[in-house]
């Protein structure tokens, strides 16, 4: 948990994807996510947090439902949602709060 902290409290945004491997639109956020890493390149770190092995995060999270996506800045939540999002929202959102 110790490297999770120290992503989420640097100066790039992190984009968390509360994940799990049985669920049907997580697996629908796998490409959104690739495509959504691929147009903004380092401005954004996505990483995966799959909550079956890692429900100490989740719980800490209060994520309730998969998938969960959370941007962080400095240790800060700056946006979460559930379910699944398209990659011209989440471009958008990320790029708001990269300034």
């Amino acid at each position: 948990m110790s490297k999770f902290n120290e992503l989420i409290h640097g100066e790039t945004p992190v984009l968390v994807d509360f994940t799990a491997t049985w669920c049907g639109p997580c697996k629908m956020m796998s490409p959104i996510l690739d495509q959504v890493a691929s147009e903004l390149g380092d401005a954004v770190k996505i990483i995966k947090v799959d909550v079956d092995k890692n429900p100490q995060a989740a719980a800490h999270y209060q994520v309730q439902g998969v998938p969960t996506l959370i941007l962080f800045k400095e240790g800060k939540t700056l946006w979460r949602q559930s379910g699944v999002v398209q990659a011209s929202q989440l471009k958008s959102t990320i790029q708001q709060f990269n300034k």
